[in-house]
């Protein structure tokens, strides 16, 4: 039996077509992109791809953009084809790194690229899990770098549910590797019903929920009447408390959710809300299991790390049926939330957006607290995408008939621009691809100049920017058609029509005789007789109030009238003169229909001279024309204009201004590295040119490899929310601080003249807590209890150790004290941050 019908006839259930589709593109040898709602199946996609690899004797790279998500899958996959086939790399762990399956972080296949690892000899297949993240601007063009430089020869599956433009990413993908088959999915295995709920004071139950859409699939127009803000209702409406939330979602068997909260403490606050609410959501048996699977989470903890984590008076809460979740929690403790859920133990899970990027973990009900959060500069509203990938928790396959997803309402979110964004689903996927200066080192290191330009350019960014510009390309032409066109059926016979038309003519044409249009006056319009029963002045151009011979009232400016109107006569006009009146405008019919014209009616737009053009019978038509041709014209300018400011190598330029940045530091001559050059291409980080230049000029000479550690942490650690860190109080941090501060402010000054954008300066918020944990002190004795930024701080400290690894295999001169601040800091609580 072929490979691929034996994989799909050892399945438990029949695959969807969708899923067949893309496995056999993948056996015929093509890469793949596949865009499917969360939870329709995309993993069984790329567990059967990797069976096929394998099958094939070819080894296959999983990536994730987190590594959470990379833990979570190396154990499906271990499940799924056995420890000893399946390994894990993360810059954290390194597990089995021979297998013939790995799970990854993306930046790491990224590194491994650029330093052309052996590993990729016999790599067929590399999934990129959550592909929609090439659009984030911190991190994104990792995702492009790996399309870009990984051997052809190599398939790729690119898995992603939030893709509104997925053909021109897939073609994007095929001008660049070769053959590529669009997958799309777009029916969600359970449906989703997108709901709003607000507190209103003058209900009988203060909360009241709709749905979003009405039976047309547009905005439900009786929330909008309800919601609309006229005078009162500000105070009448407004956003309902997130333990009343639940208790409405718990009342109307809407249990168990997520409650999306887009800020850490936002989510141990609503934690702690819903625990301290009294609601009954466990038993003495089920908190019994809680706290044992709680234990068995942490039991590799000391209680002195415990206390200060606070661990008591977390478990009190998930023995409540609660939970918070987000970056902030060690992986033990989020791990420990995500079991309870999937068992159905914990009813509330509080959530920041990192639980939507991949995890396991579907509900009943998806909540969002709010449709904005905070970027790190301001706050922004949520996109259509990101509300497509929030709410695809909702639903549980095989447990639920629907999902549901509940927004609340917001006074600074109209609830129509909550429809609109709810209802579009995704939006474009948008290249986030910019040089760094590692990016440059190893292009330089490994391409002539020629070509590294050509893989630049190859980047989605601006594939993307040059079918822009050949659409308005094709845009211009085709206008440049449509004024030819109307140009010649504009062209009158007696004369200069376009003169007549100019705007700025001193003969505009029609100008009324406003002596004519008296109340009473008959007009002929079209071979129709109508009474002028009043006017309103518009200059040259006044709106007539006219009445046919049935009464019927019509308004008509007189521009809008064709030129071979003329008037008949006058009749006299009943009063007192009401011409809202519907009986007295019967009335004027009936003295209408006795009316008598003239035996020479008079032109109403004098001027029109036979000969002339204003006196050509189709001269309307010619006007319309004259009408279509400027806009034609204005339309050319507009498109000309947007060209002349589209740049298509704006890539390119960006790259050479690095590169001249380069030089000036002394890491490259010419098109070549210099020693200190080949040293950057170890460096991925933010700050790598600034971090290289500290390195090289000796401000981390003689430093113990506790000081090391901690002034290594600058370059890593960021402020969260804008804020700003204190001075470290450690005597030995004042002078390398103040060095790398000056290397910065020069570094500055050169992408300053080069025409770049600036990189930040370093963060010196971890300094002193790096150097006690390194120093050998204990949690306890750095932070008070219960302490929230105990779990940033290990989190922190995890990120500081790939920053070391780094320095201890691209820097020769520190590798000593970079590994034994290695050694200092990876233990306890920070080595345990990790599973094992």
């Amino acid at each position: 039996m072929p490979t691929l019908e034996k994989f799909l006839s050892g399945l438990p259930f029949t695959p969807d077509p969708f899923q067949v589709e893309a496995l056999r593109s993948v056996r015929s040898g093509r890469s793949v992109v596949v865009t499917a709602p969360t939870g329709a199946g995309k993993t069984l996609i790329a567990d059967g791809s990797i069976t096929l690899t394998m099958r094939e004797g070819q080894r296959s790279f999983y990536t994730t953009p987190i590594k959470a998500l990379s833990n979570q899958k190396f154990n499906d996959l271990i499940v799924d084809h056995g420890p000893e086939k399946v390994g894990l790399l993360t810059g954290d762990n390194v597990i089995n790194g021979d297998a013939p399956i790995i799970v990854m972080t993306t930046e790491v296949l990224r590194n491994m690229i650029y330093e052309r690892s052996d590993a990729l000899n016999d790599l067929g297949l590399v999934v990129l899990d959550e592909a929609h993240y090439l659009a984030d601007r911190h991190r994104g063009s990792v995702w492009e770098e790996i399309i870009i430089h990984l051997p052809t020869r190599i398939k790729i599956l690119c898995l992603s549910a939030t893709i509104a433009n997925p053909a021109e990413f897939t073609d994007w993908i095929r001008q660049r590797r070769g053959e590529c088959d669009l997958v799309v999915e777009t029916e969600r295995p359970v449906p989703l019903t997108s709901m709003y709920m607000w507190r209103d004071r003058h209900h009988e139950r203060q909360i009241v929920m709709a749905p979003v859409f009405g039976s047309n699939g547009r905005a439900n127009a009786a929330v909008s009447r309800m919601l609309s803000p006229t005078r009162g209702r500000n105070r009448r409406f407004s956003t309902p408390r997130r333990v009343s939330v639940v208790r409405e979602l718990n009342r109307d068997g809407l249990l168990p959710c997520i409650y999306f909260v887009f800020s850490r403490k936002g989510c141990d606050q609503t934690a702690q809300e819903v625990a301290s609410a009294g609601f009954d959501f466990t038993t003495a048996v089920e908190r019994d299991e809680i706290r044992a699977i709680a234990q068995r989470h942490v039991k590799h903890l000391s209680a002195e790390d415990l206390t200060v984590l606070g661990y008591e008076r977390w478990l009190s809460v998930l023995e409540r049926g609660a939970a918070s979740h987000h970056a902030g929690l060690i992986p033990a403790f989020k791990e420990t939330v995500e079991e309870l859920f999937l068992r159905g133990l914990v009813k509330v899970v509080a959530a920041t957006e990192t639980l939507a990027l991949g995890i396991n973990m579907p509900a009943r009900t998806v909540v969002l607290d709010s449709l904005s959060k905070f970027n790190g500069e301001s706050h922004e509203l949520l996109m259509p995408s990101d509300y497509t990938q929030l709410t695809g928790r909702a639903g549980r396959r095989g447990i639920d008939s629907e999902g549901t997803a509940v927004v609340l309402f917001s006074s600074y979110v109209p609830f129509e621009r909550v429809a609109a964004i709810a209802a579009k689903g995704s939006n474009p996927l948008r290249s986030s691809f910019s040089p760094t200066y590692n990016m440059a080192v190893n292009l330089i290191a490994g391409y002539d100049k020629e070509t590294a330009h050509g893989l630049l350019n190859a980047s989605f960014a601006n594939f993307s920017e040059t079918q822009r510009l050949g659409r308005l390309r094709e845009n211009l032409e085709d206008r440049r058609g449509d004024l030819e066109t109307f140009r010649s059926a504009a062209t009158c016979e007696r004369g200069d029509i376009w003169q007549i038309t100019d705007p700025g003519s001193k003969a505009p044409i029609k100008k009324v005789d406003a002596k004519l249009l008296r109340p009473g006056t008959v007009i002929e319009v079209a071979g129709d007789q109508l009474v002028l029963l009043g006017r309103s002045w518009g200059g040259g151009q006044p709106k007539l109030s006219l009445a046919d011979v049935a009464g019927r009232r019509s308004m008509i400016r007189t521009r809008d009238l064709p030129s071979s109107a003329v008037v008949l006569g006058e009749i006299s006009l009943p009063t007192p003169q009401r011409p809202g009146d519907p009986t007295y405008r019967k009335e004027v019919g009936f003295l209408l229909e006795a009316f008598v014209p003239l035996q020479e009616p008079t032109t109403l737009f004098p001027g029109n001279e036979e000969g002339g053009v204003l006196g050509c019978p189709d001269i309307d038509t010619h006007v319309k024309w004259c009408e279509r041709a400027r806009r034609a014209e204005r339309d050319i300018r507009r498109l000309e204009r947007r060209l002349d400011r589209s740049r298509t190598n704006d890539i390119g330029l960006e790259f050479d201004r690095r590169t001249k940045v380069l030089g000036d530091t002394g890491h490259t001559t010419n098109w070549g590295l210099t020693v200190r050059g080949m040293s950057l291409r170890r460096l991925y980080n933010e700050l790598d040119l600034l971090l290289a230049e500290a390195l090289q000029v000796g401000v981390f000479s003689d430093l113990s490899a506790a000081e090391f550690g901690a002034l290594a942490s600058i370059f890593t650690y960021q402020a969260r929310g804008g804020e700003v860190s204190e001075m470290p109080r450690i005597s030995f941090a004042a002078d390398p601080i103040s060095r790398v501060g000056e290397l910065a402010a020069a570094i500055a000054d050169l992408e300053r003249r080069a025409g770049l954008v600036e990189t930040r300066y370093p963060d010196v918020g971890l300094v002193d807590s790096i150097h006690a944990w390194a120093s050998g002190l204990d949690l306890v004795d750095i932070f008070d209890a219960e302490d929230l930024r105990a779990g940033d701080f290990v989190r922190s400290a995890r990120q500081l150790l790939d920053l070391l690894r780094q320095i201890r295999d691209g820097f020769p001169d520190h590798a000593p004290v970079a590994g034994e601040a290695l050694r200092l800091i990876d233990r306890g609580i920070v080595y345990a941050g990790v599973p094992h």
